[in-house]
Formats: structure tokens, C-alpha cells, sequence
């Protein structure tokens, strides 16, 4: 019973393992441990459900509903303890052949800067691509809420980025 129960659950999980972290990394602003983290408790909870979630229309859809909630209730829990950010980096990599690095670590960095709500907001959106109607069901908000969310996120990264990103364009 319980083999009928689990049956295409590794073959779901190992397919949506690399876009559920590169979500993750988006939604914690850069941080690969938390993001790791986030997959790992996400994809555990959907394993725990998997024979009533195997049988929905979108269950890559549900995941992912399932880490950006994980992630905003991590961020409750321990928003009182959490490190704070100096404007001091650590050593940087070897630059990336394909150059786009700067501006990545840049986008990292403001994205960092945002809420986590703002930040889930902006990934479900404009990442993920989902509809205003999608975002608010997985931040189990309203549409006006995601709107309203959307505007404020994608001025302040604005201005967090300034003319950074220019500086990174392509000639």
C-alpha cells in the first residue's frame, strides 16, 4: 500500500529539484543554504501528501505554493533572530565567462534588500511567471494585496539598482 502511495513521487521530485532552488535562491535573496533548506522541507511535506497531490492538475504548481509558504512562515519564526547584512562582501569568485555574474550578484543583492513578501511577490510574478490570481492564492492574499505588493517591490528594487544595471548593459 504505501509503494502504490509514493509510486512517481522520485521522478517528480528529481525533476523539479533544480527549479524549486533556483526559486529558492530568488525568494531568500541569494542565500544557497536556506534555499537548500526551503527544496528540501518543501519537497518533504509534498512526500508526506503525495498520493492526494500526484492526482491535482498542476502539482508542480502546488510545490511551489508549498516552498514560497514554507519560506514566508521560516521568515516569521525567525525574523527576530535573523543575521544582519553588512556592506562588507566576502572574497568573490573567479568572474563567469559569460560575464553576466556583476549583474546577477547585483539583482541578488536587491532582492535581498526587499521584504520576504515583496520578494515572493516579485518571484511568483515575474519569475515564476504566474497571474496576479496565482500569486495571491499561493501567499493566500488578495489580488489587490499582489498589486499593490507588486508596485511597491518593483519601485524599491528600482531604487536600490539606481543606474547599477545600466552599467552591466551590453553595448
Amino acid at each position: 500500500m504505501r509503494q502504490s502511495r509514493t509510486e512517481g513521487y522520485p521522478e517528480f521530485a528529481a525533476a523539479r529539484a533544480g527549479h524549486l532552488y533556483r526559486s529558492a535562491c530568488l525568494l531568500t535573496g541569494g542565500d544557497t543554504h536556506l534555499a537548500e533548506d526551503l527544496v528540501q522541507e518543501a519537497l518533504g511535506r509534498v512526500y508526506l501528501r503525495w498520493g492526494r497531490i500526484s492526482r491535482l492538475d498542476n502539482p508542480a504548481g502546488y510545490v511551489q505554493t508549498v516552498l514560497t509558504r514554507t519560506l514566508l512562515a521560516h521568515q516569521r519564526r525567525h525574523s527576530s533572530r535573523r543575521e544582519r547584512a553588512t556592506d562588507v562582501l566576502p572574497e568573490l569568485p573567479a568572474p563567469d565567462p559569460a560575464g553576466d555574474t556583476p549583474l546577477r550578484l547585483t539583482l541578488l543583492e536587491a532582492l535581498g534588500r526587499l521584504s520576504a513578501k515583496d520578494r515572493a511577490v516579485v518571484v511568483l510574478r515575474y519569475w515564476e511567471d504566474r497571474s496576479i490570481e496565482e500569486t495571491a492564492a499561493a501567499l493566500n492574499t488578495s489580488s489587490a494585496a499582489v498589486r499593490t505588493r507588486c508596485v511597491r517591490a518593483l519601485a524599491r528594487l528600482r531604487l536600490f539598482l539606481g543606474d547599477t544595471v545600466g552599467e552591466y548593459a551590453a553595448p
